[in-house]
């Protein structure tokens, strides 16, 4: 039988930097193609995707900069881990690369936001996203603030 470990998620992988590092727009879900000891590594929780990007080379969508921690399976050392971050083949139709191809174009960046693991298959949701300033940064801390402080007063009174 096989049990999960009580309160660890181990259905997504979230990129929390892009959202604010960019204005996204619209998701999409995307297949990966990935070896054996990838998916072990993503299934796991060992993925950062902090930092990683997509790109479209010979019509094709590549993640780039993922870093998988991957599972060495040598004798003696228990518990080593090889860092990954070759790029990986990601899989979509080909009407939708060409919208993001057209969409890339126009200024516009293809960022991964998530990387969902339940289920059979290893998925990734990619957002197109345009980059933001750092005043735009600031902006948003200070309305997070701002709403965080007027719900802790709410709750008080």
């Amino acid at each position: 039988m096989n049990k999960k470990t009580p309160g660890k998620n181990n259905s997504a992988i979230t990129n929390r930097r892009a959202k604010f590092d960019y204005e996204l727009g619209e998701d999409l879900i995307v297949g990966m193609a990935l070896t054996g000891l990838e998916t072990r590594a993503a299934r796991d929780g060992h993925v950062q995707l902090k930092g990683s990007f997509v790109t479209i080379r010979n019509n094709e969508l590549w993640l780039n900069n993922a870093s998988f921690s991957i599972k060495l399976n040598e004798r003696g050392q228990v518990g080593a881990r090889s860092i990954d971050t070759s790029p990986k083949k990601l899989l979509a139709k080909r009407k939708q690369i060409d919208d993001l191809y057209q969409r890339k174009q126009s200024g516009m960046s293809i960022v991964p936001t998530k990387m969902l693991t339940h289920g059979r298959y290893v998925k990734l949701v990619i957002a197109l996203g345009k980059g933001k300033k750092n005043y735009d940064k600031r902006e948003t801390l200070k309305r997070r603030d701002q709403e965080r402080d007027s719900r802790s007063a709410m709750k008080h009174i």
